[in-house]
């Protein structure tokens, strides 16, 4: 069996090579993943210009189609985004909304081409946001065909009106680190399931 592989998508709207704590929890996340055997790549989308729209190509330069060819390539997509005004970056929505285009592109079974893939969230902010936030990442994903699995997502924020960043920490809460452990202990486990075992055809 091949290996199974994992991408971060990490919706910083800081370009790199800027710290960017979204990017840091984001290769926590692959780290662990790494521990069940999965190898992963980061991938900052602010880096590339994807344009706005629904398709799967905007055309005139548009660099989502070099994204979505590591998207299509993973058993597991990760969504990193940071908190702002209690919400997802811009970054992240406008991920979202180019994933909408899967949803018409169907395999020889009618699937579209997310099912039988992992969908999982990170978010860190310094400020409240990331329940709400994981909400509408996993709705939007499970609308477009991607499977949750349990303790899918793992995030920090600090206290309320709270001005530390992720990345400023000494070390990883323990309650992250579990929740980070936890998150990719299940998502590997529910990926070699459904390699073996994909779901049925679409009628």
């Amino acid at each position: 069996m091949s290996t199974l592989t994992a991408v971060a998508l990490v919706c910083t709207l800081r370009n790199s090579p800027s710290e960017s704590s979204s990017d840091l929890i984001a290769r926590q996340v692959l780290e662990q993943l790494a521990q069940h055997d999965i190898s992963g790549e980061v991938v900052r989308v602010v880096d590339y210009d994807v344009r706005p729209g629904v398709s799967a190509d905007e055309g005139d330069g548009d660099q989502w189609p070099r994204l979505r060819e590591r998207v299509r390539a993973a058993d597991i997509v990760l969504i990193s985004t940071p908190t702002w005004l209690g919400h997802m970056s811009s970054i992240a929505q406008r991920v979202l909304e180019r994933l909408d285009a899967e949803l018409s592109e169907a395999d020889e079974q009618g699937r579209p081409s997310p099912v039988g893939k992992i969908g999982l969230v990170a978010v860190v902010g310094n400020e409240d946001g990331a329940h709400k936030i994981t909400a509408d990442l996993f709705q939007a994903l499970n609308d477009v065909g991607f499977t949750i699995p349990a303790q899918r997502c793992t995030y920090w924020n600090d206290q309320a009106m709270g001005s530390t960043d992720y990345k400023d920490l000494d070390t990883v809460p323990d309650t992250v680190a579990t929740t980070t452990a936890n998150l990719a202990r299940n998502a590997a486990h529910l990926a070699r399931i459904l390699r073996e075992a994909r779901y049925p055809a679409y009628e």
